[in-house]
């Protein structure tokens, strides 16, 4: 039996055909929801998610790209969540003389280890979680290098660190240093190693303490 539209005074038209206002997700929308897929554990299947979004899969690939692609704008979207909570924390909390960029530096590397969704990611599909997470021309590495570079100048500003090297320079080795050892089971099968990333890490940003 066919379903009825609404017609003039809302009085139901017997045997018209249903017309339903379809939900356009904006690519915004798709990335957190990827991201929130990410955050669950939940491999990202773009059939499924466009479903979910109300859009095919070809759809979606015009508004985000491959699967990598949506991958690295979901996880540049995580942990950017990540710094501004870390550095909202921080303005809680915050102590005379203290680094804005080590604390929410080290924050977001705790952050990283214990991110069961991220951990999954790396276990269920090393290559790919890598190759996005560490891509120089990618989303995340980017993002996250254009992030630690603002903490830098912020502390500058607050007349806390001097500007030895380009902090984009500085921001880039911090980086670097910290895929090292937090993704080293994947890169060197061996165990992620906190402690080591926030010494090397400190040791790098404490050289431009005033």
């Amino acid at each position: 039996m066919p379903m009825s539209a609404a017609g003039t005074g809302g009085a139901p038209v017997r045997g018209a055909p249903v017309r339903f206002r379809a939900v356009r997700a904006t690519p915004e929308q798709v990335v957190r929801a990827a991201a929130a897929w990410i955050a669950a554990g939940r491999r990202l299947d773009l059939q499924l998610l466009g479903a979910e979004q109300g859009i095919s899969r070809a759809t979606l690939h015009r508004k985000v790209g491959n699967r990598d692609n949506l991958l690295g704008l979901a996880l540049a979207h995580r942990a950017l969540d990540a710094l501004e909570r870390a550095e909202r924390d921080w303005e809680r909390g915050r102590r005379p003389h203290e680094l804005r960029s080590l604390s929410v530096i080290m924050a977001f590397n705790a952050g990283v280890a214990a991110d069961r969704g991220l951990r999954r990611l790396l276990d269920d599909e090393p290559m790919t979680a890598v190759r996005v997470l560490t891509d120089s021309r990618g989303h995340v590495q980017p993002a996250v290098v254009t992030a630690f570079t603002r903490l830098l100048e912020r502390d500058e500003q607050e007349g806390l660190l001097r500007q030895v090297v380009p902090f984009d320079q500085l921001a880039y080795a911090v980086v670097r240093l910290g895929e090292s050892f937090l993704y080293a089971d994947v890169i060197a099968d061996r165990p992620p190693d906190v402690e080591t990333a926030n010494t090397l890490e400190r040791a790098l940003v404490e050289a431009a303490r005033r």
